[in-house]
Parts: C-alpha cells; sequence; structure tokens
C-alpha cells in the first residue's frame, strides 16, 4: 500500500479560445513553475504517477516523471469537471461560473457538471489510482483544480464550498493525504514555494 498521495494540480496553461480547452498545453511559465516541483524533499520518494488525460495535465506528469524515468498513467476519470456545453468563457464569466458551481453543487449550471457528480467521479478515479498502484512507495496525481477543490472538501469532511479552492496563483499547488486513511497530511501549497 502507497503511504502519501500528493493531489498537484497543472500550473498557468496557454489559453486559446480557438482550442478545446482539454486541449491547452502549459505555458513556458506553467512549464518553469512545474519544474520547480523537483526541489521539494517528497518528491523523491514517488514511485507511481497519474494523470487526467488533458494536455495540460500530461505536461505536468511529464515534467514531474521525466527525471525519475517513472512511468505516467492516464486515467480520464481524473479530469475536471465537465464543462463543454459552456467550453471557453472570458476569465470574469468563467469565475462566475466557477461561483455557481462550488454554491450550487446538486445543480447543472449551464449544462455543466454537477460539482456532486465531479466529487462522486473524483474520488471513485482516487480510489481506483491507489488500489492499481500496487506499489510501497508514494503516488503523485497531476490533474485540475476544480475536481482537486472537491476532493480536499471530501477529505477534510467539509461541504462542497469554494472557500476550500486552492490560492489563486494560476494553479500549480499541492495537497497530499494518507492512501490508507485519507486523512489529510497539509492542504494547498504551492509547487513553487519552499515546502
Amino acid at each position: 500500500m502507497p503511504h502519501t498521495v500528493t493531489f498537484i494540480t497543472h500550473p498557468d496553461v496557454l489559453i486559446d479560445p480557438a482550442v478545446p480547452v482539454p486541449d491547452w498545453p502549459l505555458s513556458p511559465r506553467g512549464r518553469d513553475r512545474m519544474a520547480c516541483i523537483h526541489a521539494l524533499p517528497w518528491v523523491a520518494g514517488l514511485r507511481a504517477i497519474w494523470c487526467s488525460t488533458e494536455r495540460k495535465a500530461r505536461d505536468g506528469a511529464e515534467i514531474l516523471a521525466a527525471p525519475r524515468g517513472l512511468p505516467i498513467t492516464k486515467w480520464a476519470e481524473l479530469g475536471e469537471n465537465d464543462r463543454s456545453s459552456t467550453g471557453y468563457l472570458p476569465r470574469a464569466a468563467f469565475e462566475a461560473m466557477a461561483n455557481r458551481f462550488f454554491a450550487e453543487p446538486d445543480t447543472s449550471i449551464a449544462g455543466w457538471e454537477r460539482a456532486a457528480d465531479a466529487q462522486t467521479r473524483i474520488i471513485a478515479a482516487v480510489r481506483h489510482v491507489i488500489a492499481a498502484s500496487g506499489t510501497a512507495g508514494d503516488i503523485a496525481i497531476v490533474a485540475h483544480g476544480g475536481v482537486g477543490t472537491l476532493l480536499l472538501c471530501h477529505l477534510a469532511g467539509h461541504p462542497i464550498a469554494r472557500a476550500h479552492d486552492q490560492p489563486p496563483n494560476n494553479g500549480g499547488n499541492y495537497f497530499a493525504f494518507n492512501a490508507a486513511t485519507w486523512r489529510l497530511h497539509h492542504r494547498w501549497r504551492a509547487i513553487d514555494s519552499a515546502d
């Protein structure tokens, strides 16, 4: 059984309204920030890396895995909440929709996946990751801020609320928890901090 699961959100992306959101790559700044993760001491204990199938998460997982030659397992169920009904939204409109997504978890906001459903999905996906990893080492999951917040709410025993969202630093944050007990080791920290 792995000791620790670290959930990492992808950092800064290249936003292009002409490209489907799941196909957005990390920006140069995002790639640089993701590379900072190698300075964090817990990275040395990783034995398995999983990510969602979205490009930005795959990019982040590749940066994390490369120096150690670790394989990456891609799992669609680790994806962000489905927002395909609206596609790209300008920043202010997106933030307003995200506020409603968290505030009304049992409602589909403009056709978005309901927060309650996305939470159920991400919890099941993480349980699958832990069971399938079959390693005594630690696991990293590179995914997305929205589902990360939903997972963190579950781990902390809080109702779904945006108050538990990652810091407003364009992503690139992580939290860790015990794989056996599902108890949080710590809440959000930035990948480019000294923690």
